[in-house]
């Protein structure tokens, strides 16, 4: 997969992702058990574990997406040079 300039998930990803989460959250509220939770949402009980603990301690804000990890190294004019010679192969 191909990540946008400075890696990470796409905005829509990363939505569908805190989508999950907050299904999750709904779901610790009701006292249900971390490995049927990961089965019905199809993600990894250590994940399910991590947001709950994430849950614990902040409530559902803290399952919220936050901004990307990393700003671009490269500004755009010389991402756009990167690109333009990555497209001529080797």
């Amino acid at each position: 997969m191909r990540y946008p300039q400075g890696g990470g998930l796409t905005a829509e990803r990363q939505q569908f992702r805190e989508e999950l989460r907050l299904q999750a959250a709904e779901r610790f509220d009701r006292g249900e058990a971390s490995s049927l939770i990961a089965k019905d949402l199809r993600i990894s009980v250590r994940s399910v574990q991590r947001w709950r603990q994430a849950w614990d301690e902040g409530g559902p804000r803290a399952l919220r997406s936050r901004n990307p990890a990393s700003l671009p190294r490269l500004s755009k004019r010389q991402f756009t040079q990167l690109e333009a010679e990555l497209a001529k192969g080797p």
